[in-house]
């Protein structure tokens, strides 16, 4: 979110959780995104704020909740307030559950993580909602790429490695025909809340339909060593296809993420790689 429109962000969430009975005298900014995630004081809730016209907040509230009440790993709306969507001011607001990070601060082990992550995925398996599919976000990122207007710093050898890249990995993936469900989307790290209730996932937003290996791609390499029944080589290509989504998405000439075009550059470099990597055993297969 812009600098610009961060302080009224902040006004609009406050604003709101005082019209709902809850003492809200100060923020304090916990991440700014695509969206603005406050920790309101001292009521001691989550905020989550969002431009009216770039949120699905209603859809993240709704399935937050069913998937809460199937027993999945998922952070908790506030229960002092309706669960609902509160809009003021241009945002759109979503209140939750503030959770205090683990005391002592630790890392969540391999073996957690993935067994948080199968845990969401079977309730997940249970919900019949609407969602994109996997490859509606692979054309996102293909449309960024082929537009010169969108992504003006990206080299033309880049632009033409991500572009088939992006089209080779889907072809593929596609072909192998894999069972696919409900996914989170991206279950990375910074999606994954260490509290004293153990690992809670958050950020439904980029939910979708795919394999869940596309979700496993998003985790650290480690965890698919502990999550069941996984088709290694569809994991190598869906982490490929999710490396040159994210830089793609990088080189959108409104990107704000911190230091994003020194990842886009490095992220080129392990694409080359994989791809080098992919080629010498395609080889010594034939």
């Amino acid at each position: 979110m812009q600098a610009s429109e961060v302080s009224r962000a902040v006004s609009a969430a406050i604003s709101t959780a005082s019209s709902l009975g809850l003492t809200a005298d100060d923020a304090i900014v916990l991440n700014n995104s695509n969206k603005l995630a406050l920790r309101l004081l001292p009521c001691d809730v989550l905020a989550r704020v969002a431009p009216v016209a770039e949120q699905v907040a209603q859809f993240e509230v709704d399935l937050a909740q069913r998937l809460i009440e199937s027993g999945c790993p998922m952070a908790a709306l506030e229960p002092r307030v309706e669960p609902r969507v509160h809009e003021r001011d241009g945002f759109v607001i979503t209140l939750w559950t503030y959770y205090e990070p683990a005391t002592p601060p630790q890392e969540i082990s391999p073996a957690d993580y993935a067994h948080a992550l199968e845990r969401l995925h079977a309730g997940m398996r249970k919900l019949d909602v609407p969602t994109p599919h996997y490859t509606d976000r692979v054309e996102e990122a293909q449309q960024l790429v082929a537009n010169r207007d969108l992504t003006p710093e990206l080299a033309d050898e880049d632009r033409e490695l991500l572009g088939d890249t992006l089209r080779n990995m889907r072809r593929v993936i596609g072909e192998r025909g894999a069972s696919e469900q409900l996914l989170h989307g991206e279950p990375h790290p910074g999606n994954l809340l260490t509290t004293k209730n153990g690992p809670l996932f958050i950020d439904l937003e980029t939910c979708c339909r795919g394999p869940v290996e596309f979700d496993l791609a998003h985790a650290p390499e480690e965890i698919s060593e502990h999550y069941p029944d996984v088709d290694q080589e569809l994991l190598r290509e869906c982490r490929i296809l999710m490396l040159a989504m994210i830089t793609a998405w990088r080189w959108d000439r409104g990107d704000q993420l911190p230091d994003g075009r020194r990842l886009a550059a490095e992220w080129l470099g392990q694409i080359r790689a994989e791809l080098d990597r992919r080629a010498m055993a395609d080889g010594g297969r034939s």
